[in-house]
Order: structure tokens, then C-alpha cells, then sequence
């Protein structure tokens, strides 16, 4: 299964694609002059690459968490309790500090964070499909509740990794040849939304101003 590093970058992808969906996005975007962080999309972007790992938290004991690997977190189910819970943060975030540019456009706003958030978490579950796992029950849980099934798609396109024993040797260089492919596999795609991404969000400060212009 691919590293917290891979599940990372997978969830800065997921919120870039999502800059790149019409509708309100004036909160993301940053001029040239600004910040990378800002110009990334700010505390939103890192949140998702957080989110995009946190899947991982069921190898850590907790009372509420199973005991076995890739079963509640790794599902639909989390993904949209992700995505209802980051409604209501933003929502709460709105009503508090008034953060929504405009009264209508709050419902969209809420709307757009929460399936980026919850895209952002469906990453590390596509990755894991399509990864390496050569320890039984193989694959992930990825429709529970609705199904108790595991899921893996064979494809083996992410390579195995270690959680044990980190120090070692052997173990250090299995985890930076798949540090390595993952990189090479993601770093391009974040680079081409990069791009795009920018491009996208440079027209839109163009737009609002004719649009304010028009309305005068």
C-alpha cells in the first residue's frame, strides 16, 4: 500500500481538480505576488493532503476502531461522514467569522468544500485499490456499511510498504523505491494541475470585475 507521502500528494491533487470545477471558487484564488502556500489554495489545500492520510489512523489502536487494517476508515461510509463533517466546519467557520463573500453563496461554498474534502479522502482508497497488498484479508472495505466485502483491483500499480521495523535496513529501502515511484507517478500530475490549475484561477478576478462593471 502507498505511503503517507503518495496519500498526501494524492489529496493536494484532489483539491487542485477541484479549483478546476466552475462555480464559486473566487476563495482560492491568490495573485502572483502571494505566498506559494497561498497560491497551493491556503490551509483548505493542506487540509485535504492531511485528509487524504488520515485513513491510515486504524493502525493506531482507538476503542471506536477496529483492530483490523482498511476496514471502517477505508470505506464510503468514512468518506462521507468526511464530507458532512466538512460542511458543518465550514458552515459553523461562515456563520462565525463571516467568512462566505456573499449571503447566496454560502450554500455553494459549503457544497464545494465538502466534496473536496471528501474527494480528497476517497484518494488514499484509490490508492490503496490499486496498490500492492501482500497481507490478507487482501484490498480494502471500500462499501461498508453496505457490503462487508474486500475490494483490490490487482493492478498492483503501488508497491508494498513496511510499517514495522523502520530503522532497518531492508526496511528503509523498500519504503524510498516506493517513495520513489509514487513520486514519479504523482509529482507529474500535481505539476500538470498546477498549471492548469493557475490559469483557471488567473481569469477569474478578470471576471468578477467585468461582471461588477457590467452591474454598475
Amino acid at each position: 500500500m502507498p505511503t503517507p507521502i503518495g496519500h498526501a500528494m494524492a489529496g493536494v491533487a484532489a483539491a487542485w481538480i477541484a479549483d478546476l470545477v466552475p462555480g464559486d471558487r473566487a476563495g482560492r484564488t491568490a495573485p502572483p505576488s502571494a505566498s506559494w502556500y497561498r497560491r497551493a489554495g491556503s490551509g483548505l489545500t493542506l487540509a485535504c493532503a492531511c485528509l487524504a492520510t488520515l485513513p491510515d489512523i486504524d493502525l493506531v489502536w482507538l476503542p471506536w476502531f477496529p483492530r483490523q487494517h482498511r476496514t471502517i476508515t477505508h470505506s464510503i461510509g468514512a468518506v462521507i461522514v468526511v464530507g458532512v463533517v466538512a460542511a458543518i466546519v465550514r458552515k459553523v467557520s461562515d456563520t462565525t467569522w463571516g467568512t462566505a463573500l456573499h449571503t447566496g453563496g454560502r450554500r455553494v461554498r459549503h457544497i464545494r468544500v465538502a466534496l473536496m474534502c471528501a474527494a480528497a479522502y476517497a484518494t488514499h482508497l484509490l490508492l490503496d485499490w490499486l496498490g500492492v497488498d501482500n497481507y490478507p484479508p487482501y484490498g480494502l472495505q471500500a462499501l461498508w456499511p453496505f457490503s462487508d466485502a474486500w475490494f483490490i483491483s490487482g493492478l498492483d500499480i503501488f508497491r508494498q510498504t513496511a510499517r514495522r521495523q523502520l530503522t532497518t535496513p531492508a526496511v528503509i529501502h523498500l519504503n524510498l523505491v516506493a517513495i520513489a515511484q509514487e513520486t514519479a507517478i504523482l509529482l507529474p500530475i500535481l505539476a500538470a494541475l498546477w498549471l492548469v490549475r493557475v490559469k483557471a484561477l488567473a481569469g477569474l478576478p478578470t471576471e468578477l470585475a467585468g461582471r461588477d462593471h457590467a452591474a454598475k
